[in-house]
């Protein structure tokens, strides 16, 4: 009689542990494709950059990638006619949320509001970025500092 007790309470143990488990797969299943659709639903910002060159006729680049090389070389993203501006002269890439700007080494150093850049830096709406004698103005779609503006005009 105890034997089959105790049979009966481990029948009882496996079934409570089984539907445990199948309740935590279910729970992480669930989770799992949560973050999968948010990663997918991820877009990176457009940015814009506004050319503006003395000699030629000014242009406006749109990107909608994670990864912009700037420079005078026909592989670049954003290709510059300038003698002063490097064949890969700087970089904008978007990672931790926000967009940011490296110089590559460049010759003659890339500029942000007339500062030279030392390290890679965040850059936001209205940020102007010189390589050589060009200048290029930074757009931003979704930034923050372009809603803020908008709010403050109201």
């Amino acid at each position: 009689m105890a034997a089959i007790l105790f049979l009966i309470l481990r029948i009882i143990l496996s079934i409570t542990l089984y539907a445990f488990l199948f309740y935590l797969v279910g729970f992480l299943w669930v989770d799992f494709n949560q973050k999968g659709a948010k990663l997918v639903a991820y877009k990176v910002p457009i940015l814009t950059l506004s050319i503006k060159s003395p000699p030629l006729q000014d242009r406006v680049e749109v990107f909608s990638k994670d990864d912009v090389l700037i420079g005078r070389d026909p592989d670049c993203d954003c290709q510059l006619q300038d003698d002063l501006v490097s064949s890969h002269h700087a970089r904008c890439n978007f990672h931790h949320g926000q967009w940011w700007l490296s110089d590559l080494k460049s010759l003659n150093g890339t500029y942000i509001h007339n500062q030279r850049l030392t390290s890679s830096i965040v850059i936001v709406t209205g940020d102007e970025i010189q390589c050589g004698t060009l200048q290029l103005m930074v757009s931003i779609s979704g930034d923050s500092s372009q809603t803020e503006s908008l709010e403050r005009g109201k």
